[in-house]
């Protein structure tokens, strides 16, 4: 069995890590070189960097702090917001990134999961889903989560394995920032359909919060963010709980 992952994520807007409620009320949570630093050396298995105004703001994530992050840092990290081609791509992981992440472009644009999945190897590409909860379906967003697909998350969970993707980031937009804990149910429903790695996001408020997550679905790997980020739950503590529950960590 493979062993389960934590991974801090750095949402960037305007070079700063920020941290919001249901990708709203965006607050300033630090200088993202240093954090990732931090994490580095601190027990996170993987680093997940996105550029949450990329994609609005019609930009190309800055690769330059790509650079900076991959000499600081001994851990593997993906890097996502305003990939549009495989040329982004390819800027980003010479660059430095191990993995890419697409979201509202795999939606937009699917034969680009296709492309980069051929270009580099499945194992380089994360799809992100943010999802959201509408009249018991849970629905595909894009756009920072500001405009609906009418896609059920099901449906895109497994198209996007058939083209090409290495592995699922799941972001639960109800559940994004509530500290309540994740999404489970469909967090679950998704792993089981797909045989590619699922990360899960969204609503991790304490160590019990991983431990639902690890035992109660298939997930292979929990991210969060501000509990991290304000030192609410660190990283080595969290993986001594798990250890305690006979959770195989790494």
């Amino acid at each position: 069995m493979l062993k389960k992952r934590i991974i801090p994520c750095l949402d960037i807007k305007n070079g700063r890590v920020v941290k919001g409620v249901q990708f709203l009320e965006l607050k300033d949570a630090g200088n993202p070189v240093e954090l990732a630093s931090f994490y580095s050396k601190n027990g996170a298995d993987e680093l997940v960097f996105l550029d949450i105004s990329a994609t609005l703001e019609k930009r190309k994530t800055l690769a330059e702090m790509v650079t900076q992050l991959s000499k600081e840092i001994n851990i593997p990290f993906t890097v996502g917001g305003g990939i549009q081609s495989v040329e982004d791509a390819r800027l980003l992981l010479q660059s430095g990134a191990d993995k890419v992440s697409i979201n509202s472009a795999a939606v937009l644009n699917p034969e680009l999961i296709t492309q980069i999945s051929d270009a580099f190897g499945s194992q380089s590409l994360v799809v992100a889903i943010d999802i959201k909860k509408l009249d018991n379906d849970w629905y595909v967003f894009i756009k920072g989560g500001t405009e609906s697909t009418g896609i059920l998350a099901i449906d895109w969970a497994k198209k996007v394995e058939e083209l090409g993707a290495g592995e699922l980031l799941i972001t639960s937009m109800n559940n994004d920032g509530s500290k309540d804990g994740f999404a489970l149910e469909i967090t679950n429903e998704i792993s089981k359909v797909v045989s590619i790695p699922v990360i899960a996001s969204g609503g991790a408020g304490n160590s019990q919060h991983f431990t639902d997550l690890f035992t109660k679905t298939e997930v292979s790997a929990g991210l969060a963010a501000s509990i991290f980020h304000f030192n609410e739950v660190p990283i080595s503590e969290l993986k001594n709980v798990l250890k305690t529950q006979n959770i195989s960590i790494r």
